[in-house]
């Protein structure tokens, strides 16, 4: 059994200590948090009695074989490098990093020492998109040529998250993320992409919409599209819907977890919706399955001795997705990936 520590017990860590307490080949036996009343609460909640304050502190003492980073972006790169010091594997949560730069330099530290280092981008494990991306690579409507990849919500992430409302980054750097990841999971890496941003809500710092227009190296023209100003009924967050084009025809993963596929002059219409684990609740229970897949993938991936699917090196590529669509939103143009 694989024995890890868990940094930072906030808002979202709480989904990763139960996705963790599921698994039967892991268990967390340490965790850190400044917050001595978070530090407390997920302590007693979930049995851990080794708390500490002190990330340092605790990697001097060991004990463990990984470390889950739950922190926010600005503690990444120093937590991270901490881990490279002391030898163990990491899952870190998005995004990798505050720079480019500050992800390169992570991604190189830990691959020194020949642990692994994963990016917990755990959208394209959702399960429903997960059954798209593997119709998709099996053929089932030959080969994609057009898609989009669309997240439209006026759901209150702010409430819970109330940071999300300060940054001079918002929906590209906290959800875009996800979404341009999912487009690299289904259609290939990005060889140039284009993006328009705006806000709406005027209580916030950053921007709220973004349009993505993205050129796939093998030929494939996604469009990425994410807003938290979208208000319509029935609200659809937090799924992701889907539409791609295919040589040999069509597919679709409409609101409600509505899986279509229409190929061969047939057309099949699906119910994908992900399973409710005791402890999620909706509308959260999709991200919380994928909590769940992608630390058991983490699991598996290090068992094997093998790289997981979302290792640094990979991240890196949708990391520099977010820079470039950025750098595209502020000058107005076009912007290739060779360019970062």
């Amino acid at each position: 059994m694989l024995k890890g520590a868990l940094i930072g017990c906030g808002f979202f860590a709480r989904n990763q200590l139960h996705g963790w307490a599921d698994l039967p080949d892991a268990e967390i036996v340490a965790i850190c948090d400044s917050d001595p009343a978070r530090l407390a609460e997920a302590g007693d909640a979930f049995g851990i009695d080794r708390r500490h304050a002190d990330a340092e502190e605790m990697f001097a003492k060991g004990g463990f074989d990984f470390v889950d980073i739950a922190t926010t972006v600005g503690s990444h790169r120093a937590l991270v490098e901490m881990a490279a010091r002391h030898g163990v594997h990491v899952i870190c949560q998005k995004p990798f990093a505050p720079t480019l730069a500050d992800a390169r330099a992570m991604t190189d530290a830990v691959a020194a020492t020949g642990k692994v280092l994963m990016i917990h981008e755990n959208f394209r494990w959702q399960s429903a998109v997960r059954r798209v991306i593997e119709l998709l690579r099996g053929g089932a409507i030959g080969t994609p040529f057009f898609g989009r990849v669309s997240f439209r919500s006026g759901y209150d992430v702010f409430s819970g998250q109330p940071y999300l409302a300060t940054g001079e980054r918002f929906i590209i750097e906290d959800l875009g993320i996800h979404i341009l990841d999912i487009s690299r999971a289904l259609f290939g890496d990005v060889a140039r992409i284009t993006a328009t941003t705006t806000r709406i809500n005027p209580a916030i710092k950053g921007e709220d919409v973004a349009t993505m227009l993205l050129a796939h190296e093998g030929g494939v023209t996604s469009v990425v599209d994410c807003s938290y100003a979208t208000r319509r009924q029935p609200e659809t967050f937090p799924e992701t819907l889907l539409e791609i084009d295919g040589t040999d025809g069509t597919l679709r993963l409409d609101a409600g977890y509505r899986l279509t596929v229409q190929a061969g002059g047939e057309s099949r219409t699906d119910d994908v919706s992900p399973p409710r684990l005791p402890w999620a609740e909706a509308p959260w229970h999709n991200i919380q399955e994928s909590v769940a897949l992608i630390q058991k993938h983490f699991v598996e991936a290090i068992t094997a001795g093998r790289a997981p699917e979302t290792e640094a090196a990979d991240n890196l590529k949708t990391f520099a997705l977010v820079e470039a669509a950025y750098l595209s939103a502020k000058e107005g143009r076009t912007v290739a990936l060779s360019e970062l």
